[in-house]
């Protein structure tokens, strides 16, 4: 097992919804392929007070602000207080958490957004995971398939992880912050706490607590 991926080194599952999901779960790529099903038996549980049962599978917090141009297909949850913007394209099974920020041309899918993330502007994300107040840069994106459509292997510190999954994007831990316009190749993790330089390229890990320049740039942060 490599410890500094595992559900445990990224992620504090008190900032979620989707706690009950990664019970049991080593690693957070174990739980894309549930999150739909997740979404359909958590939406009917979520008190009526807070969330209004939109219809299709769609439940949205009614303290979140959505703009009138914003697209949002089911299954999915907007949490409390979170901010949906103009353009913004939720594709569905997308559990987006509280204080969270969704913006204009952010396109998501089959993603968990833990409580104040923030993918503000042009971003896509699919098949990930981000962490509490993971931030992504304008432009940032996770691509999510190979370009043989081959599975995805999580390759960290000389390790390889089989995932057995043909698509799966990139795993942030809590505080991640990555630079305008930078691409999280397949599998790609990023650390507690880390940063990423604008206009990366990051394939494998880039270790909490760490500045990633590049591969053979990393200056812990102090």
């Amino acid at each position: 097992m490599q410890q500094s991926v595992t559900v445990g080194a990224l992620l504090d599952l008190t900032k979620t919804l989707a706690a009950p999901l990664f019970e049991g779960k080593t690693y957070p790529f174990e739980v894309l392929p549930l999150i739909q099903d997740f979404i359909l038996a958590l939406g009917p549980t979520l008190d009526p007070a807070d969330y209004k049962d939109c219809g299709n599978g769609v439940w949205i917090a009614r303290s979140a602000v959505v703009a009138p141009t914003a697209y949002i297909g089911g299954p999915c949850v907007i949490g409390p207080q979170t901010e949906v913007r103009h353009g913004a394209f939720i594709r569905g099974s997308a559990l987006v958490g509280a204080g969270a920020v969704v913006g204009n041309s952010t396109e998501l899918k089959n993603c968990i957004l833990f409580d104040g993330v923030q993918v503000p502007h042009y971003n896509y994300v699919g098949d990930s995971v981000l962490g509490y107040k993971a931030h992504m840069g304008a432009g940032a994106i996770t691509a999510n398939v190979k370009a043989d459509k081959s599975n995805v292997t999580l390759r960290c510190r000389g390790e390889a992880i089989p995932t057995g999954l043909r698509k799966f994007g990139a795993l942030l831990g809590d505080g991640a912050d990555v630079g305008c316009n930078s691409v999280l190749a397949p599998g790609t993790v990023i650390g507690r706490g880390s940063r990423i330089y604008p206009l990366s390229m990051v394939r494998g890990e880039a270790p909490a607590g760490h500045i990633y320049k590049d591969a053979r740039h990393l200056v812990k942060i102090k």
